[in-house]
């Protein structure tokens, strides 16, 4: 059961990453550049996608038509705070984003980027397996299961958490591919 339940971790762990993977941008206008973005809004900070709809109209563009036309201000100011590294414009209807080619130091930067987030998710995968492994201890020492079947388990999840680990590197290496390709 505590295996299961550290499986299912894993693999929410693993898309949580190819998510966060997602809002790194390439050299292609992605919708998905703008999912981690907050915004300000009245105070309080509020994700771009509940205050827009966010489209591609094509390869280089990223356009924004707020629900409410006041926030545009707001979504302009979040995106030039932000980390993406694009300058919005608007017309006073739609925020439009012109996604430049990258350049070959902007690529590498954010490789770096990906590689970051990508060690946040293993990290995240071994403090999964550190949790069940304490679980698995506290069976042991209430004496619910022996020593041995104990080391058996961690064995098992240390192999699984291995395996976790190496698909983050497997996505690691197809994004930063992706990013250094012209």
């Amino acid at each position: 059961m505590i295996e299961e339940e550290a499986k299912e971790k894993f693999e929410k762990t693993l898309t949580a990453v190819e998510q966060n993977f997602n809002s790194v941008r390439t050299g292609r206008a992605n919708a998905s550049l703008l999912d981690r973005l907050m915004v300000s809004y009245y105070g309080a900070s509020t994700s771009l996608k509940s205050m827009a709809t966010v489209s591609t109209p094509d390869s280089q563009t990223v356009a924004i038509q707020p629900f409410d036309k006041t926030a545009i201000k707001d979504i302009e100011r979040a995106i030039q705070t932000s980390d993406i590294g694009i300058m919005p414009s608007n017309d006073g209807n739609v925020i439009r984003l012109n996604v430049p080619a990258l350049t070959e130091d902007r690529r590498k930067e954010l490789s770096k980027v990906v590689s970051k987030l990508g060690e946040e998710g293993k990290v995240a995968l071994r403090n999964v397996r550190r949790d069940a492994a304490q679980q698995y201890k506290k069976l042991e020492k209430d004496k619910k299961s022996s020593k041995d079947s104990c080391e058996s388990y961690c064995k098992s999840l240390d192999e699984m958490t291995n395996g976790y680990v190496k698909k983050v590197d497997e996505i690691i290496k197809k994004k930063s591919e992706e990013i250094m390709k012209v």
